[in-house]
């Protein structure tokens, strides 16, 4: 596999975990994080998977800074809202039910927000999983090649088009998109266009293979967007991506239990928690200098490129047109059909 040759292999367990304990010692250029003062007063934010983990730590840090902050999960859960608000103080704090694996669903939800004129100044698209097996979507595609990539390009498609995401050349209006990625992008190969979208069977051995690719997408997805809302030089819309780090989050949930108990005793002494690995997330969301840029990647709080086949353009390219295809199949609304500038 030609992978980028600075990255650590995160395909196996074993790489995984190592990677992830060393990539915590790693960091020497630290920007952030944000001080409490830092306010983000009658902004609205849309945090998808945000009803636990690295998504509820974000929601609760932004509903603490003035945000209205609206929770986009699976099953709802107003428990998760109800304790985003107890801990951050606010009241500005919403449900909002989405299966981002069902494109429907993320119309629905779609729908809902252009019901209520919702315009939107802060999106993080934080939602994912590691199934231990192979699983379809709805609409026929692997589990986090849909989550991972599809479900946000659909989101953010119909967020544009309805007018809920609006470009700005005003540093105090421009909306900004912050996509949680993962280091693991770099141990993925070349983006295979010819078996783009095909589902593919696998098992708990190459879940994290399957893992590293849909963030190579997502990594890829983000670098493209960038380059599209942006294309005349100026920043209309910041988008911007980070790998927050290994977090001790549920993400795992769906493996086994031997796995989890291995995985377990690692994770509390070197992952980071949710709190903490909010961090930097919330500096891309609310530092005045992340307003400026776009096309930014952080590792935790070191900002270094992309991997070439993310930062690719062609790969960009292709990688948009194939999914707005896609979209387009399957659209209740439509696609926005920005062209590459």
């Amino acid at each position: 596999m030609q992978t980028d040759k600075q990255s650590r292999d995160y395909t196996t367990l074993g790489g995984a975990v190592y990677g992830a304990v060393a990539d915590r010692f790693a960091h020497k250029d630290r920007i952030g994080p944000l001080p409490d003062s830092v306010r983000i007063d009658g902004k609205v934010c849309l945090v998808t998977g945000a009803n636990s983990g690295l998504g509820k730590a974000v929601a609760i840090d932004l509903a603490r800074r003035g945000g209205r902050v609206l929770m986009a999960c699976r099953s709802g859960h107003p428990e998760a809202g109800q304790d985003v608000s107890r801990r951050s103080g606010s009241k500005l704090v919403e449900m909002l039910k989405v299966d981002l694996a069902d494109l429907d669903s993320v119309h629905e939800l779609c729908d809902t927000l252009k019901q209520q004129g919702r315009r939107l100044d802060i999106i993080v698209l934080n939602a994912g999983l590691i199934p231990r097996r192979a699983r379809r979507s709805p609409q026929g595609y692997e589990m986090m090649f849909a989550v991972h990539f599809l479900a946000n390009r659909a989101l953010i498609d119909r967020l544009l088009s309805d007018g809920l995401i609006q470009p700005s050349a005003n540093a105090e209006q421009r909306p900004r998109i912050v996509v949680v990625g993962s280091e693991s992008h770099r141990s993925a190969g070349p983006i295979d266009f010819q078996t783009f979208g095909a589902f593919t069977d696998y098992g708990l051995r190459d879940s994290l293979k399957h893992y590293a690719d849909s963030k190579l997408r997502l990594c890829t997805y983000a670098q493209e967007l960038s380059r599209r809302l942006n294309s005349e030089g100026e920043t209309r819309v910041a988008v911007n991506s980070l790998c927050p780090g290994a977090v001790r989050t549920g993400i795992v949930r769906d493996a086994p239990l031997l796995l989890r108990l291995l995985t377990w005793p690692v994770s509390r002494l070197f992952f980071t928690a949710p709190d903490k690995a909010a961090r930097p997330v919330i500096y891309l969301c609310c530092a005045d200098e992340m307003g400026e840029r776009t096309g930014v990647y952080l590792h935790v709080f070191s900002e270094k490129p992309p991997s070439p086949h993310a930062r690719d353009e062609a790969t960009g390219a292709k990688l948009w047109e194939l999914s707005e295809a896609m979209i387009d199949k399957h659209a209740a609304g439509g696609s926005m059909g920005i062209e590459h500038g």
